[in-house]
């Protein structure tokens, strides 16, 4: 079979320039365009393990010494765990960029010859490469990106009421900023049925949203936990009669709450 050296090289170089770029725009590292090219031709030159007899302990130290040295190339040396953090996220990719063209690969090709697939007599791998390398890249970072930015809202919480402590998941919405107008005290949304107990004595808080407004019904508690935040109290807990609409959470929670303004 004849293998064209400068092919598979400029396969490799391209394929390595696409894991770092998008290692540099998941983790924000902004890094220059040269800088990228330097560290996919270095990636690249693991090419040549192809003229060589290895082990695999020999050829595994081999690849990983090469990573990071493709990494600390591209994005510098600050710290170990910057480093570490780079490599975790360039392997990551790898896996993903590997095994969504192994498997659009599979799934357009009639037969296969150990990892050579064909259809019809043609191999396809180069344009499944040319392709669907950068398509596979995109969707990986742009739904990365997505999750990174939506939980990155998400708190676990403590709820105090009457000695009894709710392990709630809170959602922070930035544009809920509901306070009492009789002390000024920001206002907690929880789904009611996260409350087995029926309460005596509540508040009405007026709101308004874009399509309806109303009374909401208060009650008072007697401390708040928010995990890796702090500790808050003198505020309100507004019972939501309608299931929140988002991952697993039951509860609402506001900035100026998570600031603790009213502390």
């Amino acid at each position: 079979m004849k293998i064209y050296v400068d092919l598979v090289l400029l396969l490799n170089f391209l394929l390595d320039f696409l894991l770092l770029l998008s290692v540099s725009v998941v983790l924000k590292r902004g890094t220059k365009i040269f800088n990228m090219m330097i560290g996919a031709f270095i990636g690249s030159l693991s090419t040549l393990l192809m003229f060589y007899s290895m082990s695999s302990v020999s050829l595994f130290f081999y690849k990983v010494v090469l990573s990071i040295v493709m990494c600390i190339s591209t994005f510098g040396f600050k710290s170990i765990k910057y480093t570490l953090n780079n490599l975790l996220f360039l392997y990551l990719s790898s896996i993903v960029l590997g095994g969504g063209l192994y498997f659009i690969n599979n799934q357009i090709s009639l037969k296969n010859s150990n990892f050579i697939f064909v259809n019809n007599g043609f191999s396809i791998n180069l344009i499944i490469l040319v392709i669907f390398s950068p398509i596979v890249v995109y969707i990986y970072i742009k739904k990365l990106n997505r999750v990174k930015d939506n939980y990155s809202n998400y708190y676990n919480i403590k709820l105090y009421i009457n000695d009894v402590i709710y392990n709630l998941n809170a959602y922070l919405d930035t544009g809920n900023v509901l306070k009492d107008p009789y002390k000024n005290r920001p206002v907690l949304i929880v789904s009611s049925d996260v409350f087995k107990i029926e309460f005596d004595h509540f508040l009405f808080v007026p709101y308004k949203t874009i399509d309806k407004e109303g009374m909401m019904k208060c009650i008072k508690a007697d401390k708040l936990i928010i995990e890796n935040v702090g500790v808050r109290y003198n505020f309100l807990v507004g019972l939501l009669d309608e299931r929140l609409e988002f991952d697993g959470v039951n509860s609402i929670i506001g900035k100026n709450l998570l600031e603790g303004i009213w502390d």
